[in-house]
């Protein structure tokens, strides 16, 4: 099918939108809000898919996150979504624009009637000029925010699913590193980016790694 020339989804992970405590970084918001209101008014169709319901909720409730079991997650996911709801909210009304939420698993995406109305659904808010912020459905996730019987496990992986069913022209995932390396760059200095891939192979999985950081659970794997 065609790709929309001037759609965009774009996702933010859970390391970007917090700080050192874990806790929401109030800039990163507002400089998202500010970038992708600023793509809006160069007439590109912004999707937002955004991380950090679950660390927030954490933050807010004071858990570790390395502690956390599945169910105090989608506990905290619940918390966490109202919060980096207002934040996206009080940011982007600053810019002068309006968001709407939406909440997805796999079954929106495997269910032929609901991945249609999924899709109406998206389009009447872009035609509205809406800016769609999506996220996993953490909190009513009967496996857990992790498993590995889930159609998506992370946001990375729902952002792609995002933009293909609305055949989005670009994808961006915007991380705190520049790209995938040959090796982590945070435990080894000479590590080399790999500024093109060609080709998805088993040798390429294990460069990825696992999850990058502690709030994450995509990595570049």
């Amino acid at each position: 099918m065609e790709l929309y020339q001037n759609r965009m989804v774009v996702k933010v992970g859970s390391s970007t939108l917090t700080d050192e405590t874990g806790r929401s970084d109030i800039q990163s918001f507002e400089r998202v809000a500010r970038i992708l209101s600023g793509l809006q008014d160069r007439g590109i169709e912004v999707i937002l898919v955004s991380s950090g319901a679950v660390a927030a909720g954490l933050g807010l409730l004071d858990k570790a996150s390395s502690s956390a079991s599945p169910h105090r997650r989608q506990a905290a996911a619940a918390v966490g979504q109202r919060e980096i709801l207002r934040l996206y909210d009080r940011f982007f009304s600053k810019y002068g624009k309006t968001i709407g939420q939406i909440l997805l698993k796999d079954e929106d995406f495997l269910l032929e009637e609901r991945r249609k109305n999924l899709l109406r659904t998206f389009e009447e808010l872009l035609e509205l000029g809406v800016i769609p912020v999506v996220n996993e459905n953490d909190s009513v996730g009967s496996d857990g925010p992790q498993s590995e019987k889930r159609l998506f496990d992370n946001n990375d992986m729902l952002a792609a699913l995002t933009a293909v069913l609305c055949r989005a022209k670009r994808l961006a995932i915007l991380s705190d590193v520049d790209g995938l390396y040959d090796c982590d760059p945070r435990r080894n200095s000479n590590a080399e980016l790999i500024v093109k891939i060609d080709r998805v192979s088993d040798e390429l999985f294990r460069m990825a790694g696992g999850a990058g950081t502690r709030c994450g659970t995509g990595g570049m794997k």
